[in-house]
């Protein structure tokens, strides 16, 4: 339905309208997940609002700068490989729209209600979605247009990640409890005078701490999201690494490996299109194909060699040498410019400097059933960071918002004051919800956009 010639006057509003979603989306996402980076420095009066924000932007985008791409295309290669990359360079308008529209959407309601929720969540259902709404297009099965392997792989670090944080939250605050004997670090704030010297010091050190980490992994999120813009919209302009161009020459030569690989082990359902692909690209001058067919061609041996790497009937072998080729391919289509960086930060830190103080109330005083004390907020934010930072370099997405706040209740349970079971059930129900509503959603509209 929606399909623009590139570069045409629909196409370059196009580009407007969706750069706009995706900046509004990481603004949004701001309230939600950076908020938890400030809340305890703020609640505690460690610092004013306006120098927490600022402090944790910058720490975002230092975290955002260091950390890498990979848990940016982990994320967005959810996605099939014909939507993830158009053959044909039509923008990918209805993908874009679908994303999007759902995740700001859903990311917007539970803010409105003050409640925790995972940005994380709300785009993978969003891409699920998408995946599923392809599917229904062309009439496939789910299994080949669903990579189910990568959605558990992600899946099961969501829901760990906040058990872990749980426990390890509440482990530190009962060790710090029996082994620091200072009054400071157990009493809630009071009016607005900050706590101790070294206390606040403290704060200060896991607010920064969890920024810097959020960067890492969140700010990872929004970088694949913004390629997947640019990219869907102007595929001629930005498919294609600049920095890798001096490798297309070797492309036929991996295609030409890959090869008897897809013919023998992938049977993913997919394995037509990616035989077909690399047949292409094992005869073609990479210099004289369109950037957004080579692109797609890429991304299908990708694709299968990805499935390989996964067929318990290949040899050992043969997944390390599927692997070893898919790594030598994917420079030349996973990267991300420095204004992508930067956009992404920018976005996150200015959506926390406004949209902070009902995630900053609800993580101080609604979790548990008493107000929440320094030692209980630097043991969540020390545990989350760590956390979040490890997902972020093993190329996993997690969410801040599910593992902060699970420290605290953590730290609530460790203490004995006990928790707030209506706001818990609150948080529940967001995360247990958003999967199938996101999914749904975006399904829908992919589907009426895209047929």
């Amino acid at each position: 339905m929606l399909h623009f010639e590139p570069f045409s006057i629909f196409s370059i509003l196009a580009l407007i309208v969706c750069f706009l979603l995706v900046c509004v989306f990481e603004f949004v996402n701001g309230f939600h997940d950076t908020a938890n980076a400030v809340a305890t420095v703020i609640y505690t009066n460690s610092l004013k609002p306006r120098t927490a924000v600022i402090w944790s932007g910058l720490m975002n985008f230092v975290g955002v700068v260091l950390g890498g791409i990979s848990v940016a295309y982990g994320l967005v290669e959810l996605l099939p490989a014909d939507v993830l990359s158009p053959p044909n360079g039509d923008p990918a308008v209805p993908m874009l729209i679908a994303l999007f529209g759902t995740a700001l959407f859903w990311n917007l309601f539970t803010w409105w209600f003050g409640i925790p929720n995972s940005s994380s969540h709300c785009v993978i259902g969003a891409l699920i979605g998408i995946a599923v709404g392809d599917a229904l297009l062309h009439t496939r099965a789910l299994g080949n247009s669903v990579d189910w392997s990568q959605i558990w792989k992600i899946l099961r670090a969501l829901a760990i990640s906040p058990l872990l944080g749980l426990i390890g939250a509440g482990l530190l605050y009962f060790i710090l409890k029996h082994l620091v004997r200072d009054k400071a670090l157990y009493e809630p704030p009071q009016g607005d005078a900050p706590p101790r010297g070294w206390v606040r010091g403290l704060l200060i050190l896991t607010c920064t701490g969890v920024s810097f980490s959020h960067g890492s992994n969140d700010g990872q999120k929004s970088i694949g999201l913004i390629m997947l813009t640019i990219i869907g919209l102007l595929p001629t302009t930005f498919a294609l690494n600049p920095g890798a161009l001096p490798q297309l020459g070797h492309i036929a030569r991996h295609a030409i490996a890959a090869a008897p690989l897809l013919d023998k082990y992938d049977h993913d359902g997919l394995r037509d299109q990616a035989m077909a692909s690399a047949a292409r690209l094992a005869r073609t001058d990479a210099d004289h194909v369109a950037p957004s067919q080579l692109r797609a061609d890429l991304y299908e041996v990708v694709a299968g060699l990805k499935a390989v790497a996964a067929n318990p009937q290949a040899t050992a072998e043969a997944r390390a040498t599927a692997k070893g080729i898919s790594a030598r391919m994917r420079p030349t289509v996973e990267y991300a410019p420095w204004w992508v960086r930067l956009l992404s930060a920018l976005c996150l830190g200015i959506g926390t400097m406004v949209g902070y103080r009902r995630i900053v109330h609800t993580l101080g005083e609604k979790i548990g059933n008493t107000h929440l004390t320094p030692a209980q907020g630097a043991s969540a934010e020390l545990v989350g960071a760590g956390l979040i930072a490890t997902a972020g370099y093993t190329g996993l997405p997690v969410s801040t918002t599910h593992i902060i706040t699970a420290g605290i209740a953590g730290t609530m349970l460790g203490s004995g004051s006990g928790i707030n079971r209506g706001m818990l059930v609150k948080i529940a129900l967001a995360w247990l919800f958003t999967l199938p509503i996101t999914i749904a959603i975006a399904a829908a509209l992919f589907y009426i956009l895209g047929g």
